[in-house]
């Protein structure tokens, strides 16, 4: 187990996409950051977050969405935001009985990508 990629253990494609769908169905409960998403269209959101969670894990390359800081220019995200997703995805992987050591290893692979989503 310790051999394969994050990607793998969380369960591949099929399982970031069940992740996914539940982590944005909190996201979209969430008032602290539901209205980030009022004129998105979710299924395609959707799709695009499974994609690049999928490479990001070490899973096939086949995000084509816009690069971090483009995708949030211009929408005044804060450290609170961006710890209230990483807090919503953790509480989604938690759903799916993903041990804590993985939940760690998902967050320290997006931790990285603070520095273009705040404040873009």
């Amino acid at each position: 187990m310790e051999n394969m990629s994050l990607y793998d253990r969380l369960g591949g494609q099929e399982g970031i996409i069940k992740v996914v769908d539940q982590f944005y169905d909190y996201v979209l409960a969430d008032g602290r950051v539901n209205h980030f998403f009022r004129k998105t269209d979710m299924k395609r959101q959707r799709l695009h977050q499974s994609l690049f969670i999928s490479f990001a894990t070490g899973g096939p390359n086949h995000y084509t969405g816009q690069s971090m800081r483009k995708a949030h220019e211009g929408m005044n995200l804060t450290d609170e935001h961006f710890d209230t997703i990483v807090e919503l995805l953790a509480r989604a992987l938690r759903d799916f009985h993903v041990a804590e050591t993985e939940i760690v290893e998902v967050a320290n692979t997006i931790e990285p990508l603070r520095k273009d989503i705040v404040g873009a």
